[in-house]
């Protein structure tokens, strides 16, 4: 089956077809370094890989760029707040959202240039589009003449009688529906020079021209949240084709974590960051939880919610541990037909995760029989399609996180040892009363026991 995505300016689900075979090129509106990461701003990063993994299973060589956009008025304004260096505030929150992909296993991407990194681009983009008459500089200030773009607003849907950017005419901006390109040089602000004086960028150039300096004129996937596709990503889309260009083919965005129907977001108070919930739930559960629901829906968080990811993820992981255990080893093998149809219908994850767990209960069914050939082959097609969402258990990363686990469970599993043989010698000796007594006390701590042909087994239950 061929992938299909919905794409957002058509409004349709749309057959994906590269514009070079066997190549596909991504880019994803990245994080604006202002503050420490939340579950709302790691939701987009763990859909989009998601997105990445599931091109490279197909055979595709896939370029994927990822913006950091560190020059913007929030990251000013809270910098100057905090009575510190701009740069500075930017590479400690830029650090964080490093911090926060690599902790969910988040692939990193082939390239993640910085906003400040690319005036050059911007400068020539601006020059292109004043050329072509749809951009004009006055005092120190470039900006893009909406009136002059007859396609304006068909990403959005956005009337341009109905148009409003967030900013005032003043300062040589001719009409309110135009946006600023740049932004002339104020006291106490960083500035680059520039044919028309010096200033910064403004937010919608920046990824312009990034996007078309690493996978040019015309590229195929645009990805990012929902809250941009107005004005940030109709503004991009308005800059470049002004220019003549292209630009993205496919525009995908996934939808916001909400708190009682509210956009997650600093202002509203509602943040949850990233090392805090990693304080409730490990970062595997954490990223099954966000790539759980279908990437265009909204995320309802409740702690609720979380926790039944959580043990959701945890009897996945407990099925392919234990198979590890009685087998001796668990490959990567294929995944089923339905989880590719799944993926390949607009990334359908929920359904995806529904083949999983249905594939996990034959497997439960299978080692309890001691069909260990079965077991093997279907843990073996579970490591796989789990890979694809990100967190196969045995995959190295999540083997490498669990580093300052191990002693813990190296040690528990000598005193749960210790009681085993306890309740083996009360079984042998047939004091049923202390065998069970064992057992509930084992139950009771979270701990499952299993009896089989070699003995008995324990694990931890899952959602312990």
């Amino acid at each position: 089956m061929t992938l299909r995505l919905f794409d957002t300016e058509t409004r349709a689900v749309r057959d994906f077809e590269p514009l070079v075979p066997g190549h596909a090129s991504v880019y994803l509106c990245g994080a604006t370094v202002q503050g420490e990461p939340h579950i709302g701003h790691v939701r987009s990063g763990v859909a989009f890989d998601v997105l990445r993994r599931w091109l490279a299973a197909k055979g595709l060589d896939v370029a994927f760029v990822r913006n950091v956009t560190d020059i913007d008025d929030k990251i000013l304004r809270k910098a100057g707040e905090a009575g510190r260096p701009w740069w500075e505030w930017k590479t400690t929150y830029e650090r964080a959202f490093t911090r926060a992909y690599d902790a969910l296993g988040v692939l990193p991407p082939s390239v993640e240039p910085r906003a400040t990194g690319h005036i050059t681009q911007m400068v020539e983009l601006m020059q292109r589009l004043i050329g072509a008459g749809h951009a004009y500089a006055s005092d120190g200030n470039v900006y893009f003449d909406v009136m002059s773009f007859p396609e304006y607003g068909a990403l959005s849907g956005h009337k341009l009688d109905d148009v409003h950017q967030g900013e005032s005419v003043g300062q040589g901006k001719r009409d309110s529906r135009d946006f600023t390109l740049w932004k002339a040089e104020k006291p106490g602000e960083p500035s680059w020079p520039t044919p028309w004086g010096r200033g910064r960028p403004g937010w919608h150039l920046e990824c312009s021209a990034m996007a078309e300096f690493y996978l040019g004129s015309t590229f195929d996937i645009h990805c990012g949240g929902m809250d941009l596709v107005f004005p940030h990503h109709e503004n991009e889309i308005a800059q470049a084709r002004a220019a003549g260009d292209g630009f993205a083919r496919y525009w995908l965005h996934n939808g916001w974590v909400t708190m009682g129907g509210e956009k997650m977001s600093k202002s509203l108070g509602n943040v949850l960051s990233i090392p805090n919930v990693l304080t409730r739930v490990r970062a595997q559960e954490l990223r099954y939880y966000l790539g759980s629901a279908h990437y265009r829906s909204m995320l309802e968080y409740s702690d609720t919610a979380l926790a039944e990811a959580a043990a959701a993820y945890r009897g996945l992981e407990s099925f392919v541990l234990k198979t590890r255990d009685r087998a001796g080893d668990v490959p990567v093998g294929t995944w089923t037909g339905a989880f590719a149809e799944a993926l390949d219908d607009d990334l359908g994850v929920p359904k995806a995760l529904a083949e999983i767990h249905g594939r996990r209960s034959e497997g439960n069914k299978a080692l309890d029989s001691g069909d260990l050939t079965e077991a093997v082959r279907i843990a073996s097609q579970i490591r796989a399609m789990l890979s694809v969402l990100g967190v196969d258990p045995l995959d190295a990363h999540w083997q490498e996180s669990s580093g300052d686990e191990s002693g813990a469970l190296a040690a528990l599993d000598v005193l749960v040892g210790a009681e085993l043989d306890r309740r083996q010698s009360a079984r042998a000796e047939k004091n049923w009363a202390v065998a069970d007594e064992v057992r509930d006390r084992l139950t009771a701590a979270g701990i499952e026991v299993t009896d089989t042909p070699n003995g008995p087994e324990w694990s931890l239950k899952a959602g312990q």
